[in-house]
């Protein structure tokens, strides 16, 4: 996961000395581990968990500690949520006789080392310790392993899916999207009734358009190279390394792995043929799990010293595991901008 400030690295796109933003595409940044400190602190302390039930009492006191980041980038009105979290909660437990008389009262932790948006849909690891170790102990332990840990993934959960929403920028989403909402109202007229119409015949072209909720990419890109040249560039590390400024690491043979971008894309090659076709399967890193695309990169040369790639993606989802609705527009505009301009503008390959 990319650290707060280094924006998203599903494409890299490195700072550019006049500070321009490049296609708006680097991500708006939010830090939000105050506010999950604050969140967690509000949902977690000062919870009972057990109150007499077999004269056992647990309560969940604080937060003590919550360390790591936390942040939300927003593009296009889309939500990226990122963290990498640890905490550690403190809570006590008591058991009582039948007379109401403390028989053992002491305190116990509540650790969990990894809480990450990669692992968004899966219940951290919840390490629970009590201070007494007897007997008596063990029964408070296990009670507050039996109905305490519950308690914790249930708030965690819930923290989870309001970062999911926006965090703390969830009140400026629902702000812009009731000013577009308003504004599109307030037109009126003519323009609405065509307005209208649009939106509808839109909506009719997505839904023929949509298979399972994944798209096909198709883009014809020319360069002034003989074809050789271009494909070996496509399958060099250091190469790779050096028109997008990122790690890569690529096999160059049929069956290897390959990792660029920082390791924000992975996959594997299915075909090689040196000079003609690169086909292989590949994902993002925050794609559901599980989904590979398929790229298909076929070289040609119409003319001597003209090369024509023509790609072809297909089985790109159409969300990410977030629900964010720009994969395909982001996979398609990062083929254009991020690897087939910087070539030709690293290595003179231009028409």
């Amino acid at each position: 996961m990319a650290k707060y400030g280094e924006g998203d690295k599903r494409w890299i796109v490195q700072d550019r000395p006049d500070g321009t933003n490049v296609h708006n595409w680097h991500w708006a940044e939010t830090d939000c581990l105050g506010w999950s400190k604050d969140k967690l602190s509000d949902s977690l302390s000062s919870l009972t968990v057990l109150s007499g039930e077999g004269n056992l009492f647990l309560k969940i006191n604080k937060l003590d500690k919550l360390e790591g980041e936390a942040y939300v980038n927003i593009r296009k009105g889309k939500i990226i949520p990122g963290y990498e979290l640890s905490m550690t909660l403190s809570w006590e437990g008591e058991v009582k006789d039948e007379s109401g008389n403390s028989i053992l009262k002491s305190n116990g932790k509540v650790e969990i080392p990894y809480l990450s948006d990669e692992n968004a849909d899966e219940d951290p690891e919840v390490r629970v310790s009590f201070e007494d170790e007897g007997p008596v102990g063990k029964r408070i332990k296990d009670a507050f392993m039996a109905k305490g840990k519950a308690v914790v993934l249930e708030k965690v959960r819930e923290y989870v899916e309001s970062m999911a929403r926006g965090g703390p920028c969830k009140e400026e989403l629902e702000v812009k999207k009731v000013g577009t909402k308003a504004a599109a109202e307030g037109s009126g007229g003519e323009n609405k009734t065509v307005g209208s119409a649009a939106v509808e015949v839109k909506k009719e072209v997505k839904k023929s358009e949509e298979k399972k909720g994944y798209k096909t990419i198709k883009l014809s890109e020319r360069f002034r190279c003989r074809a050789g040249d271009l494909y070996e560039i496509m399958m060099d590390d250091n190469r790779w390394k050096g028109f997008t400024q990122s790690n890569a690491k690529i096999s160059r043979e049929v069956g290897g792995d390959f990792s660029i971008f920082d390791g924000s894309v992975t996959g594997t090659n299915v075909e090689l043929q040196e000079g003609k076709l690169i086909l292989q399967k590949w994902r993002f890193g925050n794609w559901p799990d599980g989904v590979f695309s398929t790229v298909k990169l076929i070289f040609e040369e119409p003319e001597s010293g003209v090369t024509v790639v023509k790609l072809v993606q297909t089985d790109v989802p159409e969300e990410d595991r977030y629900g964010n609705g720009t994969v395909v527009e982001n996979t398609e505009r990062g083929w254009r901008d991020l690897i087939f301009q910087r070539i030709r503008a690293i290595f003179g390959f231009g028409l």
